[in-house]
């Protein structure tokens, strides 16, 4: 008797479970494989844009380089600053564009504050991006096993029929039954457990990223405040 023998031998409502059980099984892997490579990424990416925005001397250069990591959220976030510090310094939102002469400029503390609401603004939609689909894993991981343990509780009600029906209640009549039904509460441990690894592995890496943005957000803003003290 093995796995595939039991699985064959199950009723049309166990099949579907089972069935059900793969579909989040091989979803969460999915999920967890993609966003683990992507995290990956952002990460790299956003060590190296760190690197060149620290070592820099000219914003427009740096926009420049932030368009090279589109898997950055901290390039993202620096692009949406930089827009919005361009605008109100240059009177021009593109990066490169002319100087708008004689363009009123708004007082620091303003633009500081308008800074900040756009930072917060793209700060929190990179980590919508970054949070996508966890609400998946966090279903399967809560959810599967009791869809497992309504397939076994169906196979032993179907397992204790069959007895009933036959007349016969030996070890050899109940067992099969039995084993069929505990096939869907395997599976759906098997569909939790990595789900719930994965989750709270990635939420622990989106942290981590979110921190990022924190502190690149202070320190865009503390740059931010010296280039427009100095273009006063």
């Amino acid at each position: 008797m093995n796995i595939w023998h039991l699985v064959t031998q199950a009723g049309p409502v166990a099949k579907g479970v089972l069935l059900v059980l793969l579909a989040f099984s091989v979803a969460s892997w999915t999920i967890i494989i993609a966003k683990a490579r992507a995290f990956r990424r952002a990460e790299a990416e956003s060590d190296s844009f760190l690197k060149a925005f620290r070592e820099s001397k000219n914003l427009s250069a740096t926009y420049e380089e932030a368009r090279k990591h589109p898997g950055s959220p901290v390039a993202a976030l620096f692009r949406e600053g930089f827009r919005e510090l361009s605008y109100h310094l240059k009177g021009n939102p593109v990066p490169d564009g002319p100087a708008t002469a004689g363009a009123e400029r708004p007082p620091q503390g303003d633009l500081l504050q308008g800074l900040q609401r756009i930072l917060r603004h793209a700060s929190l939609k990179e980590l919508s991006d970054l949070e996508r689909s966890m609400i998946f894993l966090a279903t399967t991981g809560s959810v599967t096993p009791f869809i497992g343990l309504f397939g076994t509780v169906w196979g032993i009600m179907d397992a204790f029929a069959g007895i009933a029906a036959a007349g016969s209640a030996n070890l050899g009549a109940v067992a099969p039954g039995i084993a069929e039904a505990l096939v869907a509460t395997a599976l759906g441990l098997f569909a939790a457990v990595p789900a719930v690894i994965g989750y709270n592995h990635l939420l622990n890496r989106i942290k981590g990223l979110g921190t990022r943005l924190d502190l690149f957000t202070l320190e865009f803003l503390s740059l931010a405040e010296r280039v427009a003290a100095r273009g006063r």
